[in-house]
């Protein structure tokens, strides 16, 4: 594949690594390490598309409020005094400063801790002190962002104007999500770690289960199966094949008992905002991700009928994914800190009745994704360190990285059409 872009260049600029990219194989090493590809990818993916930002359990109540820095920005997302979930920038109107510095809290009014101008949590200017009399307040109300809330999760965009297909996406992800009725969750527990390395070998490393023999705490739930069919399946996972078609089938009664869709959905690489969904079973009992597929909490989410519901997964570009179970949720974002820095954030979000100490307990709902979040760390480092040799020249994908391609591919794609504006 060959992209013509009317801008000079020479080899090692990202028009012309653009242009040679090869369909098919991993990307050249500066995209993964220079600071020239990094300050692009701020600029033409994570300030031009919608990002997971936060679930709206994080906003239980009208002032709670998240901090998110992405890139440069940093923006406040708020539940107003309406319950409305809101976004501005979180830079002071009068001279700049930083209104909040807390990455999450509750507020009755946002006020700047400089001059202490005073702002409503809907955004609205109220006080600001030795102002003439022709002042109008109504002009100096903090900039907002886009923000809308999709079946309980929050997503922002910093763009003027946002993806418009956003609002398909949302249309046809919302009823596989509604049973779950993630907004009236609560937050159990919530990690931040930072990988070493840079945001897109994290996102690689998600988009496949080519290395999930390297999680073995995730795969006493989960089937390493992602990206096989039943002919192409390798006869080392042949039994664990016909076990996922037993649980398959299951599965598929119990959805059509309940209504859910069936259908799973795969629009990763063709459009602006690419996502698929997907439902698939769970191993052993086939309730939760824990030893044997038992369940971790005693209350099931939302409407959910049934404890063998498996795994409802959830990918969205560029920056999150989600499992839906059960009994619980674990919701993914990641953000760029740098070319060789991620922040990765995961939030578990249980029943709003369930108690800690008696229906669940943080140690267990959280094991199997903590060490997988450790695993997967180690391995996106030992990548970044590894395109950082002389000796990385791009490899070829696998037959069961297709999400991958597709991810790398939708990249090429955004950055292109940003270049050649």
């Amino acid at each position: 594949m060959t992209i013509q872009l009317e801008r000079p260049s020479g080899p090692g600029d990202p028009v012309s690594l653009i242009g040679r990219r090869a369909v098919g194989y991993s990307l050249e090493a500066p995209f993964y390490t220079s600071q020239e590809i990094f300050d692009l990818d701020m600029t033409a993916i994570f300030a031009e598309h919608w990002l997971f930002v936060a679930a709206e359990a994080e906003l239980p109540e009208p002032g709670d409020f998240v901090t998110v820095d992405v890139g440069a920005s940093s923006v406040i997302v708020v539940r107003d005094d309406d319950e409305v979930v809101r976004a501005f920038h979180n830079v002071c109107r009068h001279r700049g400063s930083r209104i909040l510095d807390d990455k999450c809290g509750s507020v009755g009014n946002l006020v700047c801790p400089y001059h202490h101008w005073t702002y409503n949590v809907d955004g609205r200017l109220l006080h600001a002190e030795n102002q003439p009399a022709t002042f109008d307040s109504s002009r100096f109300g903090l900039k907002p962002v886009h923000v809308r809330s999709v079946g309980g999760l929050v997503f922002i965009c910093l763009a003027d104007r946002p993806p418009a297909d956003f609002a398909d996406v949302a249309a046809r992800i919302e009823p596989y999500l509604a049973p779950y009725e993630l907004g009236r969750a609560k937050v159990a527990h919530q990690i931040d770690i930072v990988e070493q390395g840079n945001w897109k070998l994290t996102m690689e490393n998600n988009r496949e289960c080519y290395h999930c023999d390297g999680h073995p705490e995730l795969l006493s739930a989960y089937f390493p199966l992602h990206g096989y069919t039943a002919e192409d399946v390798p006869p080392r996972l042949r039994r664990v094949w016909d076990r996922f078609e037993k649980a398959s089938e299951d599965l598929r009664a119990v959805c059509v008992r309940q209504n859910f869709p069936l259908e799973a959905i795969r629009e990763l690489d063709n459009r602006p905002t690419g996502f698929m969904i997907a439902h698939a079973p769970l191993d052993g009992a086939g309730k939760s991700y824990t030893a044997g597929g038992e369940a971790v909490c005693r209350k099931r989410l939302g409407t959910i009928a049934d404890d063998r519901f498996g795994d409802l997964h959830l990918h969205l570009q560029p920056n999150s994914w989600f499992h839906m179970l059960s009994d619980h949720a674990v919701v993914f974002t990641t953000l760029p800190l740098a070319p060789d820095r991620t922040l990765v954030r995961t939030t578990w979000l249980v029943h709003p009745d369930a108690v800690e100490g008696v229906d669940y307990d943080v140690p267990t709902l959280t094991h199997v994704w903590s060490a997988t979040n450790a695993q997967d760390s180690a391995f996106v480092e030992r990548t970044q360190r590894g395109v950082e040799d002389p000796g990385y020249q791009p490899g070829p994908y696998s037959e069961v990285e297709g999400d991958v391609d597709a991810f790398v591919t939708w990249y090429i794609s955004r950055v292109s059409e940003h270049l050649s504006r």
